[in-house]
């Protein structure tokens, strides 16, 4: 039997938990937003249009910041084509996705939506075929009271007041010669630069994230971070990072994925603070993690798109992931790299919320459900508070052909010391056998066992079950017996393939 040991003590944290750690993400891609969060006529549809069996689900899920309009999309997007009366309103050729954008839905039926489901709004503009003066024009159209163009435009289309949206997204993706608008590191640096500075003459409260590399293993991954951060290290709070996991040939691999997340984060952390040594300046720059997930790529229409072969159509189908209890072991593992990480990742967007790559699925006039990967997401949230405890672990370890050795058990916690709880993430990547976990607690006096919960494959399943419209609740989390707390010492025991949340509390 695999086993492990970790040490955790409440002298030794990491960082406040961000509270804007635990964001996801829609953009008009699919059916992200057109019959996912957004469908009239619906049965559960409100007034506005609003989903609100996909609300329900979200309060639950409870994402703390939710980012919008793209992605992709972004970076040919007309934002004024979204707001006013709807049959005055455009449609488009969506270029990024090649589909047709209808413009139903904009910038005021997100910021309404955004506050319906309780969660802040994080806006991208559009820096691939726009620039200054639109960046400036939609935020003088957001957040400013009034007496103005668009500030008066706002209260015309029925939003007496401010949206006040702090967070907002230079652009998307600039790196990718995929993206719309594609600049190198120098050109694009620079126009983030004095967009920058622009916006904060309109509005000098907002948070500011640059576009970092799209993935780790860009060729121009590193020196894109120095360049950019160069020229914008003043004007901006944030450097974006996205990435992607998939199963390939090696299921050992896709399991240690979060490795290569850890090795992502920590260096644009070294990149980023060289810039600051070089620069002398006093602020440090944070991490947006503003894209993040498990995504089948290899199922992906793009390469019909980019060929032009796809047909134009309205919220097509497309990257609907059926996620797995593989799938969610692994997004636990990569909530837990984010978490590590807290000290500097203090924005993170699982992407995306509904149907695109989902959280959620949802039928055009039909259900909606949670998919597998969203219990992780949901326990963290919901779980993870005070400070990140700095978990020293000690496990048996298997070896594998990208990352060497790693260990079979990955662990991330927090204490609040405000409640007396210990919350404990712990996924065994052992695909066969269960682990054995002790975890030394002395350090926080007398603790009991307040809840534990394991998600991993149950009589009759294999890891490739999944939850789908007739199965809405066949993976879910069940309760993991067995956890015990003695001599300062907590015992548990981890099925194999699987993720768990234990909590511990004081008496």
């Amino acid at each position: 039997m695999p086993r492990a040991r970790l040490t955790v003590d409440p002298d030794f944290t990491i960082a406040p938990v961000p509270p804007r750690l635990f964001g996801t993400f829609v953009e008009h891609m699919g059916r992200g937003v057109y019959t996912g969060i957004y469908e009239p006529g619906h049965p559960k549809a409100d007034a506005d249009g609003l989903r609100t069996d996909v609300l329900d689900l979200v309060r639950e899920l409870g994402p703390t910041v939710v980012r919008y309009p793209g992605g992709n999309f972004v970076s040919g997007y007309y934002w004024e084509d979204g707001v006013g009366p709807k049959d005055e309103r455009p449609r488009r050729l969506d270029r990024a996705w090649r589909t047709i954008e209808t413009n139903e839905f904009g910038l005021g039926e997100f910021a309404r939506w955004a506050k319906a489901a309780d969660t802040e709004p994080m806006m991208a503009v559009n820096l691939g075929t726009r620039g200054v003066q639109e960046a400036c024009d939609i935020l003088e159209y957001a957040n400013h009271p009034g007496g103005t163009k668009f500030s008066d435009l706002r209260r015309a289309h029925g939003n007496a007041d401010p949206f006040d949206i702090k967070l907002w997204c230079l652009g998307n993706e600039m790196d990718g010669p995929w993206q719309v608008g594609h600049k190198t590191a120098a050109e694009y640096g620079r126009l983030a630069a004095e967009t920058a500075r622009a916006m904060r003459l309109v509005d000098p409260r907002i948070e500011l994230v640059a576009c970092g590399s799209s993935k780790y293993a860009m060729p121009t991954f590193g020196e894109w971070e120095r360049v950019v951060l160069e020229e914008t290290y003043d004007q901006v709070d944030y450097i974006s990072a996205h990435a992607y996991y998939q199963e390939h040939d090696d299921l050992g691999d896709f399991l240690a994925c979060a490795r290569d997340m850890d090795t992502f984060i920590e260096s644009v952390v070294a990149t980023a603070d060289a810039v600051r040594a070089r620069g002398k300046h006093r602020k440090r720059i944070d991490i947006s993690f503003d894209e993040w997930n498990v995504w089948y790529q290899s199922r992906h229409r793009a390469s019909a798109i980019a060929k032009g072969e796809s047909e134009w159509e309205v919220a097509p189908r497309v990257i609907e992931d059926e996620y797995s209890i593989t799938d969610a072991v692994v997004v636990g593992t990569l909530l837990n790299s984010l978490l590590r990480h807290g000290d500097r990742v203090t924005v993170a967007c699982q992407a995306q919320l509904v149907n695109v790559i989902g959280l959620l699925r949802s039928e055009p006039g039909g259900p909606a459900w949670k998919q597998a990967i969203a219990h992780p997401f949901e326990q963290v949230r919901r779980r993870a508070a005070g400070e990140i405890l700095d978990v020293r672990a000690r496990s048996d370890r298997y070896e594998t052909p990208r990352f060497g050795d790693v260990d079979l058990v990955d662990a991330a916690g927090t204490w609040d010391a405000e409640t007396g709880t210990v919350a404990l993430f712990l996924a065994n990547r052992d695909q066969a056998e269960a682990a054995t976990v002790e975890v030394g607690v002395r350090g926080f006096g007398e603790l009991r066992v307040q809840h534990a919960a394991v998600l991993a494959a149950a009589e009759g399943q294999d890891r490739h079950t999944t939850n789908d419209d007739g199965h809405q609740d066949r993976v879910g989390l069940r309760p993991l017996d067995g956890v015990e707390v003695a001599d300062g010492q907590a015992t548990v025991t981890l099925p194999p393939l699987s993720w768990a949340v234990v909590q511990l509390a004081r008496p």
